[in-house]
């Protein structure tokens, strides 16, 4: 659980650094390379393969994690650690859950129409040898529509509760604790669940106030 949770926090902040590029002022034409670029690289494809399988992982580690709690409070020797938790990690199949429901909104919406559908417009750049799909035209359609933004705002709120106590936890429990240490583990993973979530909300939110 720890493991796959962290190499998902890492992907988090390479996926984010990707996505950052549709801010650019250039009409989609590097976040559209860096589409092709992430689509047809053997080795990028091979990792996402990786990155699929670890995403599951952890979603079915942490619903397992899940059961066995809940079937320990039926257990009259079972002791309650619930005092003084925060909601976020007394709640985190509930976070995860969602979160996974989110993944399967954002893939249906934007990487399987690209991957598997002919939906997507092909463009041609002086910069770019071929030609490729015109995915940054498919996010400024879905992100001028409410409902959708509205939809990726949640996501990332329920995102940055799961990584307020995740973050942490990752470390926590692979044992890596130290009375010198720790805090500073606690701080930066408090900041990252606060940037990296509202740094991807960022894009939905200027792409419907100032692209629509």
């Amino acid at each position: 659980m720890s493991l796959t949770g962290l190499f998902l926090i890492l992907f988090l902040v390479i996926h984010l650094i990707g996505n950052l590029q549709l801010l650019k002022d250039d009409g989609g034409e590097a976040f559209n390379v860096y589409a092709y670029f992430m689509t047809h690289n053997p080795l990028i494809k091979f990792v996402s393969i990786g990155l699929y399988f670890f995403i599951i992982l952890h979603a079915v580690a942490g619903l397992w994690i899940a059961y066995q709690n809940k079937a320990a409070k039926g257990s009259r020797y079972a002791v309650s650690h619930r005092h003084g938790t925060s909601w976020a990690s007394n709640n985190m199949a509930l976070l995860g859950t969602l979160i996974l429901a989110f993944i399967f909104l954002h893939l249906g919406d934007f990487w399987y129409k690209m991957k598997f559908t002919d939906q997507l417009n092909m463009v041609s750049y002086e910069s770019h040898p071929v030609a490729v799909k015109d995915l940054y035209e498919r996010v400024a359609t879905a992100f001028s529509e409410l409902g959708i933004v509205i939809a990726y705002l949640m996501g990332m709120v329920v995102l940055g509760f799961h990584l307020w106590h995740g973050f942490q936890s990752a470390f926590q429990t692979l044992g890596l604790n130290h009375v010198k240490y720790t805090p500073l583990i606690k701080t930066v993973g408090k900041i990252y669940a606060v940037i990296i979530p509202a740094a991807f909300a960022l894009i939905p939110v200027y792409f419907y106030l100032f692209l629509r």
